[in-house]
């Protein structure tokens, strides 16, 4: 049973993670090649992708922990998701006149079902108007921009060679060929939002903060793969306002957040190459910074 409040805090917070000789989000209408800003050059990695990490990890973390059920996960079928909230309420799934009245006149009831056992629900909110066993909108308290390369990115495709073959008409092939992308390395930066307003709707409580924490700076760790090469979360910097609303436009404290490369003559291989730094001397009352890796 969570006991635990739900958060009265503003945050926001900058994620830096690194990747090298990796992939760390492939771009299925580009060949599975890293994402990239086509004007810029830079690298891209989605808001899609970073959750995916953070609900993977409490996936593996809480289990069937009372709770903690994720949404979207993989395999899911989420219009079946929504007819769990129906059945605990005794409502037969199979007669369509009856779901209907029933989210017409207790529509709250179901999304606060689906608000207090699905972690992912809580955090980043869910569309669950679809299907029969309609569950209503959730705006989730937690928001993710995409996280966006330092620098511009190279991207290289190496051919690798197997000497299994895959069908016997290739048999006289002795081996077969492929390729992957990788980038030899590049260090990335997420910006996010935690509105306390909205968690309030949601139940996102002081616990839920907590594992979220520990989800962004393990989340690489439980995810290793050959394609995605070594990933990391170097910094996870927090702003902490002492307030519901916010003491400071979120944009002014991530101005306040530099990160460059040390030297521009060669192109950078490890986090050691860029030097972070924090403006102390730009003050936001009612706002305290905090870094937690």
């Amino acid at each position: 049973m969570r006991m635990s409040e739900v958060i009265k805090n503003r945050y926001e917070f900058i994620i830096l993670f690194d990747v090298e000789n990796g992939n760390p989000n492939g771009d299925p209408d580009a060949g599975n090649m890293p994402r990239i800003d086509v004007e810029t050059g830079h690298g891209l990695v989605t808001d899609v992708c970073v959750k995916r990490k953070i609900r993977n990890y409490v996936e593996l973390v809480k289990g069937d922990a009372e709770g903690y059920a994720i949404y979207v996960k993989e395999g899911a079928i989420l219009n079946k998701q929504h007819e769990i909230a129906y059945i605990k309420n005794g409502i037969d799934i199979n007669d369509k006149k009856a779901l209907e009245k029933e989210y017409k006149n207790n529509k709250d009831i179901y999304r606060n079902f689906m608000c207090k056992n699905f972690y992912d629900i809580r955090a980043f909110g869910a569309v669950m108007d679809t299907g029969d066993a309609k569950c209503g909108q959730v705006r989730g308290p937690i928001q993710l921009n995409f996280a966006k390369s330092i620098d511009p990115i190279v991207q290289q495709e190496i051919t690798i060679t197997r000497v299994a073959i895959t069908s016997e008409k290739d048999a006289e092939k002795k081996s077969t060929m492929g390729r992957k992308h990788i980038i030899p390395y590049a260090l990335y930066r997420a910006e996010g939002y935690i509105s306390a307003a909205l968690a309030q709707k949601t139940g996102f409580d002081e616990d839920d903060l907590k594992l979220f924490w520990e989800a962004v700076i393990n989340m690489f760790e439980h995810d290793h793969s050959a394609a995605r090469g070594k990933m990391a979360v170097k910094k996870l910097i927090v702003f902490k306002h002492d307030s519901l609303l916010g003491n400071a436009p979120a944009y002014k404290l991530f101005d306040t957040v530099k990160v460059v490369r040390k030297c521009e003559d060669k192109p950078a291989r490890s986090y050691e190459d860029y030097e972070v730094t924090i403006n102390t001397d730009v003050k936001f009352e009612g706002v305290e910074v905090i870094e937690m890796a």
